[in-house]
């Protein structure tokens, strides 16, 4: 985990992580979150963003087409925690490449939440909009490749990839 408290604002670090991801789609759903990604889709006009509403996210989704990166902001505390572990739920489950999750202070949410949804802590960010902690997801490097799981070190060597149950 890195720590970023005066050199990065949280504004700098989710237009840090659009630039890395450069995706065509984009989800955003917050004040700050939809601002970044506004600015982004000005100087990449081929890319496609889908807003969320923060006081009920949960109602466009499932989402349509799967997008390559969600930012979420000033979301999660404001909803109820069942609604927000659904919201990131259905972002992760049906298929989001990245996701990054910005979350102020709040007793609702604690570290093991987000780790049990399968994300990292990233970052403590503080600026003008307040102190947070920046959460990502990256479907690509969630599930890691071990080294076990493989035709050489399973029972039935001959059957691998033949019988599912």
């Amino acid at each position: 985990m890195s720590t970023a408290f005066d050199s990065d604002s949280p504004r700098q670090t989710l237009a840090r992580i659009i630039d890395t991801a450069q995706p065509k789609t984009l989800l955003s759903c917050g004040a700050l979150a939809d601002e970044v990604a506004q600015l982004w889709q000005q100087h990449q006009p081929e890319s496609q963003l889908q807003a969320l509403d923060t006081r009920d996210p949960n109602a466009a989704l499932p989402l349509d087409r799967v997008q390559d990166l969600a930012l979420i902001s000033n979301t999660l505390e404001h909803l109820p925690h069942d609604e927000g572990a659904l919201l990131l739920g259905q972002l992760r489950n049906y298929g989001t490449h990245q996701i990054a999750v910005l979350v102020g202070e709040t007793p609702d949410w604690a570290f093991t939440d987000f780790i049990g949804l399968g994300f990292r802590r990233h970052a403590e960010l503080s600026g003008p909009e307040g102190h947070f902690t920046l959460y990502t997801y990256n479907l690509d490097s969630y599930n890691h490749k071990r080294a076990w799981n493989n035709p050489d070190h399973w029972a039935n060597p001959e059957m691998w990839g033949k019988a599912w149950w």
